[in-house]
């Protein structure tokens, strides 16, 4: 029995020997933590999805939480939380169903601090907040849903607990590109009523990421989200890396040199770049460059512009001469944007050629695309024909901007220059010119427009009179009756060929009438250490970090 006795302990203390050997082996791979760390120029004002208005909140968001359908990397609309859905041959209703293997973050908030499972209910609840204005920025969005005569909403109802229909007042083509908007995110209750108003800055989600901490203005933490219910195509589960680390360096050459040093994983934006000192004129990354980084460059849903207002309903309009489309078409037709983009952005961009529909969207005709839109020739005519020949009598515009485009909007001071046309440049702090052109205050002001959902209304919306600013973004209070009527007839229209040939005429009548004077359709830029791998670049320029890996 002894000797039996002894035989079984030398085999437990070799077996706890192996097992030591194995746990110290997990410690030394749990130590080696990946973190992929990128910089965001700007800051980030709350992590809440109610809030993600802005692009910056948006890429932090869309780390965190996920709503019932997501884009793919080709912007089609595909399952997310839904496994599945269907629409109804009404075309008003939608019914959408749930995994059952999707939980929130294991948090404080909930009983043992462990993250429960989403039901449809969670939806209800998630999407019915979006109607209160205290909270969201999503308003506008939420009068597609169906609701009772006393302005209730009432098109959202959980039918079981994996089951969630939507209902909404009329057929509206563009809908399941809204619910990829990060705004319908799901969020559970216990979080909200938990946290308060400082769930802002402390959320729950369903995401590849959870929050781990945010020092504002200076750093935000996310870890790996153990429990994330997506996997690839081999069946591994998404995230990759162990966590991500967002800095919020605002000068260029400070976040290139943290780049450079390996303290920073990738720089986004042309803006964010010093673009002379890492490309050359034609737009190619240096050669000192590429054994560290690389330089990606794809199609952006965002046109940079220069918009005009046009209500005349204000004094300082009604006797300026820039009602007058004669001479907002001289405007538009008096510089070079090849010029622009070849000498100001190393070739980052694409001459807005065809209008305020960027490049990338199905209804942007390459066939109807202008070569050259500088024509001296035409300007010179168009002036003359506005009873100022050769600019003779036309007072100086002023142009309003930020320091971000100075260079840009003084090229096309000078090319207006030399076409007869004078403009004067005020330079404005973000936030000012962001309130001023708001509420209506300045006439001429460069400003870009950048898609929130794939699909051409949500450029054109910024055209249609009920969407005045300061309560919409038609800042340039263009009316036109005939635009009116085509673009709610597109809304309603559920033929994509139909809708798509509408939306070309939309854009013809904007090309035509001149509320706005497209300069360029904007490029996805990204500066990225060699070291990272699955970073892929797409025309919403979202970040999807779950598929991203770094190496050593």
């Amino acid at each position: 029995m002894a000797k039996i006795s002894s035989f079984f302990t030398i085999c437990l203390l070799i077996a706890l020997g192996g097992c030591v050997q194995k746990n110290n082996n997990d410690d030394k791979n749990r130590s080696k933590k990946t973190v992929f760390a990128y910089n965001e120029q700007a800051s980030i004002t709350s992590l809440d999805p109610a809030a993600a208005s802005n692009f910056e909140n948006i890429q932090a968001v869309n780390q965190l939480f996920n709503g019932l359908v997501q884009m793919d990397e080709h912007m089609n609309v595909v399952p997310c939380i839904a496994k599945w859905f269907k629409i109804l041959p009404d075309r008003k209703t939608y019914l959408f169903y749930l995994r059952t293997d999707v939980k929130f973050h294991d948090d404080p908030c909930f009983p043992g601090g462990l993250g429960r499972r989403v039901v449809a209910e969670d939806f209800v609840y998630s999407f019915k907040r979006l109607a209160n204005p205290a909270i969201s920025s999503a308003l506008s969005l939420m009068v597609h849903f169906e609701r009772n005569e006393k302005g209730e909403l009432t098109g959202i109802q959980a039918l079981n607990d994996t089951t969630l229909q939507i209902r909404l007042s009329k057929p509206f083509g563009a809908f399941l590109k809204i619910l990829t908007m990060k705004f319908f995110s799901v969020v559970p209750h216990e979080a909200v009523e938990y946290y308060k108003d400082n769930f802002r800055k402390h959320p729950v989600g369903t995401g590849p990421f959870k929050f781990k901490f945010w020092e504002e203005n200076t750093k935000l933490v996310l870890h790996k989200n153990p429990s994330y219910f997506e996997t690839d195509s081999n069946g591994v589960h998404y995230p990759y890396v162990d966590a991500i680390s967002i800095h919020f360096i605002k000068e260029k050459q400070v976040a290139f040199m943290e780049l450079l040093k390996g303290k920073i994983d990738m720089i986004s934006g042309a803006d964010a770049l010093n673009i002379n000192e890492i490309l050359d004129k034609d737009g190619q990354l240096i050669e000192k460059y590429r054994n560290k980084f690389r330089f990606q460059k794809s199609q952006f849903m965002k046109t940079d512009y220069i918009g005009i207002l046009l209500d005349t309903q204000y004094a300082y309009i009604k006797n300026n001469p820039i009602k007058n489309k004669l001479i907002r078409k001289a405007m538009f037709h008096a510089f070079d944007r090849k010029k622009l983009i070849q000498f100001l952005r190393n070739n980052i961009g694409v001459p807005a050629n065809n209008g305020f529909i960027p490049h990338g969207l199905p209804s942007y005709d390459k066939s109807s695309e202008q070569t050259d839109l500088y024509q001296p020739e035409l300007v010179k005519k168009l002036l003359k024909e506005a009873g100022f020949p050769e600019g003779k009598g036309l007072p100086t515009f002023t142009l309003h901007t930020t320091e971000q485009f100075r260079e840009q909007v003084e090229f096309i001071q000078s090319q207006f220059e030399q076409n007869h046309i004078k403009l004067e440049i005020s330079v404005e702090k973000a936030s000012v010119l962001k309130e001023k052109v708001k509420n209506n205050e300045f006439i001429l002001f460069k400003k870009s427009w950048i898609g929130d959902y794939a699909d051409e209304e949500n450029f054109l919306s910024m055209f249609y009179s009920k969407n005045f600013s300061p309560q919409g973004f038609n800042y340039f209070h263009y009316r036109n009756p005939k635009f009116d009527e085509i673009f709610e007839n597109a809304m309603n229209e559920t033929n994509d060929s139909i809708r798509i040939s509408m939306y070309r005429e939309l854009n013809a009548m904007i090309m035509e009438d001149v509320p706005v004077i497209p300069l360029y359709y904007d490029e996805v830029v990204h500066l990225v250490s060699k070291k990272i791998s699955g970073l892929e670049p797409n025309p919403m320029n979202l970040l999807n970090l779950k598929s991203v890996r770094k190496s050593e």
